[in-house]
């Protein structure tokens, strides 16, 4: 289930997510289904790799992070991280008040939100607060797929220098696929679940949840650079 739209992104950022490619090069090529005798005609993105060597699946055989709302099995799927990626650098540093202004700045740009009021988002900024990108989808690890995907077909991976903010919670699988772009900090509006933070801190990744103005900060508070609110 997903909005049409992006959906080669969509099907890119799945695929960084997995672990199943790390580089734009590593595809060829992307298209959708055109039979016209099929039903799903435009459902169906078939993706070529470079390759003619599949990655190593077995990793992936318990579940893909996009196919369920939340919960897979943690000790298994932090194993399973520690063997595909190392912890991220803490010597990137954001101020504390361009953390705060991120949910103001998302909400203007929320066109699809503002029409139907039931669609999650999943946005990137800079260091300064500037927005790069925003995906809109009513899934929210689409969203954030969407958004990872745009980057890989962009060229602009790792995202070590920018942020990731989720208009809902921040569940494992939202955490993962930070992880998997090299972002350092993600940024929730909501609740964190327990083995997001377990994941943040395994790989030193800053999570920061129910960020409303206030915020809290459930891993990497060292990549905060603490400043006072701006008046308004």
């Amino acid at each position: 289930m997903r909005t049409p739209g992006h959906d080669f992104e969509l099907a890119a950022g799945f695929l960084l997510a997995e672990g199943l490619v790390s580089r734009r090069e590593e595809i060829r090529r992307i298209a959708y289904c055109t039979d016209p005798d099929e039903p799903q005609q435009y459902n169906i993105v078939n993706v070529e790799l470079n390759t003619a060597i599949l990655p190593e699946l077995a990793p992936l055989e318990r579940h893909f992070f996009t196919t369920s709302a939340c919960g897979v099995c943690g000790k298994a799927g932090l194993e399973n991280l520690r063997r595909r990626y190392a912890p991220l650098d803490t010597s990137w540093k954001v101020s504390s008040r361009v953390i705060a202004q991120l949910p103001h700045r998302l909400y203007a740009q929320q066109t699809l939100f503002a029409q139907t009021g039931g669609l999650h988002a999943a946005a990137l900024f800079d260091r300064e607060g500037r927005l790069l990108a925003l995906r809109e989808d009513v899934g929210r690890h689409n969203a954030l797929d969407k958004l990872l995907g745009w980057a890989l077909l962009e060229n602009r991976l790792p995202l070590s220098e920018q942020i990731v903010l989720v208009s809902g919670r921040a569940s494992y699988e939202l955490a993962q696929k930070t992880l998997a772009a090299g972002a350092p900090v993600l940024c929730a509006i909501s609740a964190p679940s327990s083995l997001a933070v377990e994941l943040a801190r395994a790989f030193n990744l800053t999570l920061i949840g129910f960020l409303r103005g206030s915020f809290n900060v459930y891993s990497g508070a060292e990549r905060l650079r603490l400043e006072a609110p701006a008046q308004t």
